[in-house]
């Protein structure tokens, strides 16, 4: 499952990746991004560091198949390249390794003012044109707590634990880490009124989940089998599936989500590779006694053995108080992929299982991911109850939900003893009063 690229011994010649919290060389995730002044392109994230694909070409580092994948990631979007499949993307990846470690030749290194930028001067792009983004719900104590809040007998449906549950989310507002969250406006109809009203809404709330950036697709009514659906992934992002409670509570039955979910989801703008993610894998947990077993679409044994990730997610706030005080971002939740019900395999097998046709770039959310216990609850309905119980903060604010100048950060990381960990990059929002 792992190779030399993943040596926790390796270092880089790029100085700041060494023990670098996210992009280490361990790690070389893909993206598109513009230095200042320039267009975009794609690169892939070394420490502080970004390295400019299109310059690596330009100066003849890549030959044979693996330039054929480097001249894929070098465009300003990345399906090309995810469509490649897993073996050419593994390959760059590699030659990627041997450009940026510490045994490359003293001709590599000295094109570094030719092929690096500094991250902090350059924009981030969404990596690749998203066709279709669907979000899941496989996050089963967030699920639970929810259903909760209204169903308290029944929190969870019964084919909950039959169907990796899902909407087809809105592609068009999913947008890059640090775009501005404007408050959206909507349809509310509070408790004990008789008929609801618009305007902006009052229970605006983040949702912790991984995102899932889908390789090669499939044909129309050509259903991906769950023991390929492992290659029909390319990599994962962090995503805030952002929520308007209140909107979304009057608006969705019986058709689910829409004006309360569509207005925006923000990702991390790196992808993550599967390669660089497998030691990181782990068996999917067994499922708790009386619980049904997947139906035979769902089910494959290297997919239970090998199929779930251990990734650790986190969830910080800062708010104006606390930005003026110069306070830290305070810790709202830490939770793991650990956690998930379904596996991203059983997503993709299910999701095609009827025919449906997927394509390189298009993107899942995951749903929301939440611990069993509440310092690992993924979004503030679950933290406050629904709003009957505020959040209390270090500043000694309070918060039920997201207030205008909040701003939610997400974090990610993966550790195992004897690899070197890696990182996700963040994934930010600040909120803005509504237009």
């Amino acid at each position: 499952m792992t190779d030399h690229t993943h040596d926790a011994r390796r270092q880089s010649w790029v100085a700041s990746a060494n023990h670098h919290a996210d992009f280490p060389v361990q790690n070389l995730p893909f993206g598109v991004f513009a230095p200042p002044g320039e267009a975009p392109r794609g690169g892939v994230a070394i420490g502080d560091a970004i390295l400019d694909i299109p310059a690596g070409l330009a100066a003849g580092l890549f030959d044979g198949a693996v330039q054929d994948a480097a001249e894929a990631a070098a465009r300003p979007t990345l399906n090309r390249f995810l469509d490649l499949g897993a073996g050419p993307r593994a390959a760059l990846r590699e030659r990627l390794f041997e450009i940026l470690c510490d045994e490359a030749t003293d001709a590599v290194r000295a094109l570094a003012p030719r092929l690096l930028h500094r991250a902090a001067d350059c924009t981030l792009h969404v990596p690749a044109t998203i066709g279709d983004y669907t979000d899941f719900y496989a996050g089963i104590q967030h699920a639970t707590n929810v259903g909760q809040l209204t169903r308290p007998d029944t929190p969870l449906m019964p084919n909950y634990k039959y169907v990796p549950i899902a909407y087809h989310g809105r592609a068009s507002s999913v947008r890059p880490s640090g775009i501005a969250v404007h408050r959206p406006n909507g349809q509310r109809k509070p408790t004990g009124e008789t008929v609801p009203d618009f305007g902006p809404t009052r229970s605006l709330d983040y949702e912790m989940e991984l995102g899932i950036w889908i390789g090669p697709g499939n044909a129309l009514g050509e259903p991906i089998p769950i023991a390929a659906a492992h290659a029909h992934v390319a990599g994962f992002c962090l995503l805030n599936d952002w929520s308007a409670r209140d909107i979304q509570g009057w608006e969705y039955q019986p058709l689910g989500p829409f004006l309360g979910k569509n207005f925006l989801t923000s990702i991390s703008p790196w992808i993550i590779t599967t390669d660089a993610l497998r030691p990181f894998r782990v068996p999917q947990p067994p499922r708790p006694e009386g619980d049904p077993a997947p139906l035979h679409h769902l089910w494959c044994e290297f997919d239970q053995t090998h199929g779930a990730l251990a990734v650790d997610l986190e969830v910080l706030l800062t708010t104006k108080v606390t930005r003026a005080r110069g306070m830290q971002p305070q810790r709202l939740s830490l939770a793991s992929t650990r956690h998930l019900y379904w596996t991203f395999a059983q997503m993709v097998a299910h999701h095609t299982s009827n025919g449906c046709n997927l394509a390189a770039g298009d993107l899942f959310g995951s749903g929301t991911i939440s611990a069993p216990e509440s310092a690992g609850w993924g979004s503030l309905l679950e933290l406050s109850q629904g709003g009957r119980t505020p959040l209390h903060l270090a500043s000694g604010e309070t918060r039920r939900f997201l207030e205008d100048g909040d701003e939610v950060i997400f974090r990610a990381r993966a550790v195992r003893d004897g690899f070197a960990p890696i990182g996700f990059g963040e994934c930010r929002g600040m909120v803005v009063a509504a237009l």
